[in-house]
């Protein structure tokens, strides 16, 4: 065995840390640490790699009796991170997992600020009705003239005591224009199984869709009647490939076959 140089060491940690599937990058992290013996890189790298993985699966934190979500586009850099409906800012320590400095954030009350409240207000609406867990948020950018707007969407459902963890996120972007605006959507949902197994799933799609615009209440109500219809066409399309996935498929796909006795092996016994 040959010590490995400090920069192989800190390229196979991130390599790691940027696997880890949602829900466990505290468990990855861990582990790491027992593994490299040196828990001052492991915390270095992880923190740096945190911040990404927490923007990247839209990680919801609990601030002020509400939930915001961490993505990049409520990123103010140095680990700040801005909460559009009460107009606030936080520090988030991505190691920890907790949330100091809150400070106010000005707002301008222009008329952009009033469509995203509408967006938001339909949104969540829709979210209370529809996902047993989740949350979502709507931010406003402006590039130039042009003001942006994107809606994010997040629900997991993390049972490591049941060995599995999954995530379910989109976002949709549009600008404000008159009359018509183009809506982008992108879908992601990760699963991950780990009993007797280690088995992941990754399934992703992107829409596109022409919406009216006349005002707000409109716009809102058109916006979350797309988002339920794609929600609704992306579950269904998922719930049939998994039906469409018979015995003779998973025999000829999986690395190693099951027993023809359809049961799990206890190795143990085996050993013993």
């Amino acid at each position: 065995r040959q010590e490995l140089h400090k920069t192989e060491k800190v390229s196979l940690l991130c390599g790691l840390l940027r696997q880890s599937p949602p829900g466990e990058f505290d468990e990855v992290v861990r582990d790491l640490s027992a593994l490299v013996q040196d828990d001052k890189l492991v915390r270095q790298e992880a923190a740096r790699v945190g911040a990404c993985h927490n923007k990247n699966n839209f990680t919801p934190v609990q601030i002020n009796g509400h939930t915001v979500l961490l993505t990049h586009y409520n990123d103010l850099g140095g680990n700040r991170f801005f909460d559009p409906q009460d107009k606030f800012s936080f520090e988030f320590d991505h190691l920890r997992g907790v949330t100091s400095k809150p400070q106010l954030h000005g707002v301008m009350l222009d008329e952009g600020e009033l469509w995203r409240e509408a967006l938001h207000k339909g949104l969540k609406a829709y979210m209370s009705c529809h996902f047993p867990v989740g949350n979502c948020c709507v931010f406003k950018k402006s590039l130039g003239k042009r003001q942006m707007f994107v809606a994010c969407i997040e629900a997991h459902q993390y049972q490591p005591s049941n060995h599995w963890n999954s995530l379910w996120k989109s976002d949709w972007t549009f600008a404000l224009t008159p009359f018509t605006t183009q809506v982008t959507g992108i879908f992601l949902l990760q699963i991950h199984y780990f009993k007797d197994s280690n088995l992941h799933v990754t399934v992703s799609k992107s829409m596109s869709e022409t919406l009216n615009v006349i005002d707000q209440r409109q716009f809102a109500t058109d916006f979350v009647k797309f988002v339920k219809a794609e929600d609704t066409k992306f579950h269904i399309a998922i719930l049939e490939n998994v039906q469409a996935l018979s015995d003779d498929i998973w025999g000829k796909n999986l690395r190693r076959k099951l027993p023809v006795t359809r049961t799990f092996m206890n190795w143990n016994k085996l050993l013993n």
